[in-house]
């Protein structure tokens, strides 16, 4: 079925939030309402938004004006409109409902890696359905669930492991809750802010302050962002244990102890990061494969209370200094459309 006449271009022209310089974003009424091609695919699935997703690692990066211009390439978003630093539209968690397109999906909620925007259109191969179980403002968390779940795959946990996760925010939260599904597996979530315990508990993990951390895990994941956090990872790994770095730094640079027991613990220190299926897996699944895995893994109830906040989009330039800060309270953030 091709787009003509659909409610979405009857009603009004989209709505986008653009980052338009350091600490400043705005939203932008597009002049080309709808586009009708994407990489020369034919876009034939029109979208409504009813939730989106905010990214406080990445976006904050992005609002800040820290991307590496080294990186620029390699941290487009999918449907990325503009170039970095500024002005671009970004974003890329997005929930809504399918009105124009074939008869199979009109009327369903859906998924797609897309920004910020009130309504698009998209190929029908980039477009997720979601399981009647797993409710729209949950789906927001797909994206970070597909990271968490790439940093599992990585870091090859298995049953019985002793496992630790440094920085309880959104992609640590959703690491330990995958973690603690393995079969005896002892996680511990740790975090500098001891009221995390609570969603600790409710994840089915143990809870630790820095200070308190034990020493003894046979894999670290490290997604705090920060060098205290990297340096504890080194501190706490067992003998030949492995750290599974998750953080993006952007332009920070930061020092480690690389010398003592870093050699004769015989550590190992392995990034993870989405853009590329986890090797041990990537004979096997492909990227949307395993979206859709991770998808299916938000069918459980206690992944709301990662769900911390909620803005309405109109909102959302306003709000951005405050939900970005460093120091912002709360995990993740809804963006009601």
């Amino acid at each position: 079925m091709e787009l003509k006449d659909t409610p979405a271009e009857r009603g009004s022209q989209p709505r986008a939030l653009y980052y338009d310089a350091p600490f400043s974003a705005s939203i932008r009424t597009l002049q080309n309402p709808i586009l009708m091609e994407h990489d020369g695919a034919k876009a034939d699935v029109l979208i409504r938004m009813t939730y989106s997703g905010l990214s406080r690692g990445t976006e904050r990066l992005v609002f800040e004006g820290r991307l590496p211009e080294s990186e620029w390439g390699r941290m487009r978003a999918p449907h990325q409109s503009g170039d970095f630093p500024f002005p671009v539209k970004y974003g890329y968690s997005a929930v809504g409902l399918v009105e124009a397109g074939p008869a199979a999906l009109i009327g369903r909620r859906v998924f797609a890696l897309y920004p910020h925007q009130t309504h698009f259109a998209l190929p029908e191969s980039w477009v997720i359905p979601l399981p009647d179980a797993v409710p729209s403002r949950r789906a927001i968390l797909s994206a970070n669930m597909e990271t968490a779940l790439n940093a599992l795959w990585d870091s090859g946990a298995a049953a019985g492991q002793r496992i630790a996760v440094i920085g309880a925010g959104l992609v640590g939260c959703l690491i330990a809750s995958l973690a603690a599904r393995l079969p005896g597996a002892q996680v511990t979530l740790i975090d500098i802010l001891p009221e995390r315990a609570q969603i600790a508990a409710a994840l089915g993990a143990r809870f630790s302050t820095p200070a308190e951390a034990e020493p003894g895990a046979e894999i670290v994941f490290h997604t705090s962002a920060s060098e205290a956090g990297l340096r504890l990872a080194l501190d706490i790994a067992a003998f030949e244990g492995r750290i599974v770095e998750v953080s993006w730094f952007g332009d920070k640079q930061i020092s480690l102890p690389l010398g003592g027991a870093f050699h004769s613990q015989r550590l190992q220190i392995i990034c993870s990061q989405v853009g590329h299926v986890a090797t041990p897996m990537r004979a096997s699944k492909t990227h949307r494969e395993r979206l859709e895995t991770a998808i299916g893994l938000l069918d459980d109830a206690r992944l709301d209370a990662l769900i911390t906040g909620e803005v309405a989009f109109d909102d959302l330039p306003a709000a951005l200094p405050r939900l970005l800060a460093a120091d912002a309270s709360g995990i993740a953030t809804a963006i009601r459309y």
